[in-house]
């Protein structure tokens, strides 16, 4: 699949490049998927150096989102945000893919 599958809002592109620049790290935000969470799978969010030359890469105002091959299966199509609210500031991950959802928006199933 081609990086097109994949968005970077601005307002989480803003948010991953002040969290790279504090911590002296490039601006790449890697999203991969893992089995847990309380749907059946849950996103996990890290920092990274560089992407893997497998990785699908997106880039939005010079930060780049990268993502696994065997994630990508779960997450193409996706658009993840860095949204504020009373309850907190998290990223978000809009994903056309899941069938459900928990409320914490953490996790979900296919």
């Amino acid at each position: 699949m081609n990086a097109a599958s994949l968005t970077l809002s601005p307002s989480a592109a803003a948010r991953v490049a002040a969290i790279a620049q504090k911590q002296g790290k490039p601006a790449i935000l890697r999203l991969s998927v893992e089995g847990g969470g309380c749907s059946g799978f849950q996103y996990q969010f890290g920092l990274d150096d560089a992407p893997l030359d497998d990785d699908t890469v997106a880039e939005t105002d010079g930060v780049r989102l990268v993502v696994d091959p065997m994630s990508l299966d779960l997450v193409a199509g996706c658009t993840v945000d860095f949204v504020e609210s009373l309850g907190g500031a998290a990223f978000r991950v809009e994903n056309p893919n899941a069938a459900a959802g928990c409320g914490c928006g953490s996790s979900f199933s296919i």
